[in-house]
């Protein structure tokens, strides 16, 4: 039996995480209700989070005493909040600014010397673990079934063999029979050419029909003269033009052409696969920020966080003749809209091709929150680079996107590719590379 005490954040990220730890027995230090009490009037998502975790708890509440324990159900542990006299703890920390982390880290020493069992906090907060760990606590990070190490996150490409007589039926029909457990849906596979090392094939795994689909190199979306120019970038063209995936996860460093790929593929499917509009966001950071606080109309105080956006659109524009010179051109040209996450909650959204940037930002809940939104057509991509992320929340590897890539991976209308090789330029390449 492990005895797991929770930090605060741990909750904001995750509502649902006291049911996270198995047979095993959670803990809240109550000083955690004084966090979650500054939090919950806010109308961002670390509010609603902190609303929802309140609620929970006081559901169990209700079933027992929080003092004594009360089960987390079948086959589960018991939540109790616990409390430890401040003067009692000896907590060798006197900075009053962190007066609450000094308590909840009190509370989980105070349980660890009184509390029969091995002890764990868990938090998200880097600098808490080290602080735990000098005091002797055992500190652990907060997963919730993403990978463990950024390194370890799904790539979205694997590489097989086939013979040269099976190689030649794929590229004479475009399919050929195939089945192999260690693939997932819709995993792009470099194939070798058993009878020749030196030919390679491109293909999709199309697992719910046992086959491998022939992906086509070099294959440019005629509509914005965008032409791939990696093996990763074709494989991103031909999820993101197949209308049957409905949700698409676009991971890479800077550069990379994760924004372009998936905007221009969005103005293809907008003439050919009869989606009613294109919709383009990104976080406000952090979600659910007052905009206010910016001068001007919705499109004023939009300007600053979609300029990237917009700069993509105009390298569209330059690309191919006709669209205009600049983005406001192609929007009034075209059924595009650029809004903000902050308001997307209780919408429905049918029938749009809809583009989400900078997706690292986002917690999981918060990615949730986004796709429910789809409405029956809805084709969803999220783009991102886990190592460049502004969200203090979030890290790595329980950002919301690391999230949807693990947990949408075994999924037949999801597909993900991660892009590794820089496009934007020789020198943007280097400075990612070597910086």
């Amino acid at each position: 039996m492990i005895n797991y005490v929770l930090d605060t954040n741990v909750l904001l990220h995750d509502p649902n995480a006291i049911q996270s730890f198995g047979h095993n027995d959670v803990y809240l230090p109550l000083y955690v209700f004084d966090e979650l009490d500054k939090f919950k009037k806010e109308l961002s998502q670390r509010g609603k989070s902190a609303r929802e975790v309140i609620r929970r708890v006081e559901t169990l509440r209700e079933e027992g005493s929080l003092f004594t324990g009360v089960s987390l159900g079948e086959n589960k542990g018991k939540l109790y909040v616990k409390y430890g006299k401040v003067k009692d703890m000896k907590v060798p920390f006197e900075a009053q600014q962190r007066i609450l982390d000094n308590a909840i880290i009190g509370t989980a020493k105070f349980i660890e010397q009184n509390i029969e069992g091995e002890t764990i906090f868990v938090t998200l907060d880097v600098n808490l673990r080290l602080r735990a760990d000098a005091i002797g606590l055992k500190v652990q990070d907060y997963h919730n079934e993403g990978p463990r190490r950024i390194e370890e996150l799904y790539s979205g490409i694997g590489e097989t063999q086939l013979n040269q007589e099976k190689i030649d039926y794929l590229y004479d029909n475009g399919f050929v029979d195939f089945e192999d457990d260690q693939f997932y849906p819709q995993e792009f596979l470099v194939i070798n050419n058993t009878d020749n090392p030196q030919q390679t094939v491109l293909t999709r795994y199309l697992k719910n029909q046992k086959k491998l689909k022939l992906v086509i190199h070099d294959n440019s979306i005629a509509h914005s003269c965008i032409k791939p120019r990696n093996k990763e970038q074709t494989f991103g063209f031909d999820i993101l033009l197949d209308p049957q995936i409905r949700l698409i996860t676009l991971v890479g460093k800077a550069g990379t052409g994760k924004t372009l790929l998936a905007i221009a593929a969005g103005l293809e499917a907008l003439e050919h696969n009869n989606y009613k509009s294109v919709l383009i966001s990104r976080p406000i950071f952090p979600m659910g920020r007052d905009m206010g606080f910016l001068p001007g109309d919705i499109e004023a105080k939009l300007n600053p966080w979609m300029q990237p956006i917009f700069d993509n659109m105009e390298l569209i524009a330059h690309l191919k003749n006709g669209l205009g010179a600049t983005y406001k051109e192609i929007v009034e040209k075209y059924n595009i809209r650029i809004e903000p996450l902050t308001y997307i909650r209780g919408r429905s959204l049918p029938n749009q091709y809809m583009i989400v940037d900078e997706a690292q930002n986002l917690t999981p809940h918060e990615v949730k929150t986004i796709i429910t939104r789809a409405g029956e057509k809805t084709k969803i991509i999220l783009t991102g680079d886990p190592y460049q992320i502004d969200n203090p929340y979030v890290d790595s590897t329980n950002n919301g996107l690391s999230y949807i890539v693990e947990k949408f991976k075994n999924e037949h209308v999801a597909g993900h590719i991660t892009l590794e090789k820089g496009e934007r330029s020789t020198l943007a390449e280097l400075a990612s590379n070597i910086l």
